[in-house]
């Protein structure tokens, strides 16, 4: 027995399927139903699938949306500098200052051997202030003379350091 080559085979085959007897041919019915499927609308599932199309659509660009706002409200306030109380921004400053001063002077000596000690007391009265100011932040009377505690610590290492008699 020998096998045919494929292109003996491929001939016989499309002889067989060009003969009337080997193809079967379709109900009519069958024709009617294709026909009435091509010239009628569109069936319910099928508008059906379009609006689910349309609403998943929505939904993706609804999540796309509040995560992009989400984001930028993330953003926008840890770019924002943290609200500090009266109290804190008074400290922060004149702490800034009092550094500057130390270091500015840092390698001149100072008139006196005692400033140190008194700009500590003046420290302790500050932290007394801030304590009470804990209490009542808002205390008007608090936060002057906190104010002042910081004038006097700074006046102190200038005075120490940068007598009048030296300027001219």
């Amino acid at each position: 027995m020998t096998k045919p080559s494929f292109d003996e085979f491929l001939a016989k085959s499309i002889e067989q399927s060009d003969s009337p007897e080997h193809m079967p041919q379709p109900k009519k019915e069958l024709w009617s139903g294709v026909e009435r499927a091509i010239n009628s609308e569109p069936p319910a599932n099928a508008s059906l699938a379009s609006q689910q199309h349309r609403m998943s659509v929505w939904r993706q660009a609804t999540a796309i949306a509040a995560s992009t706002i989400v984001g930028m409200f993330a953003v926008y306030f840890s770019m924002q500098p943290a609200t500090q109380s009266p109290v804190m921004q008074m400290s922060n400053y004149f702490e800034q200052q009092k550094q500057t001063l130390l270091v500015q002077y840092g390698s001149q000596p100072a008139l006196t051997n005692d400033w140190q000690v008194q700009l500590q007391e003046l420290e302790q009265a500050e932290q007394a202030i801030k304590t009470a100011l804990e209490n009542d932040p808002e205390n008007a009377a608090l936060l002057q003379m906190l104010a002042q505690v910081y004038q006097q610590q700074l006046d102190l290492i200038n005075r120490v350091h940068q007598p009048r008699w030296q300027q001219i």
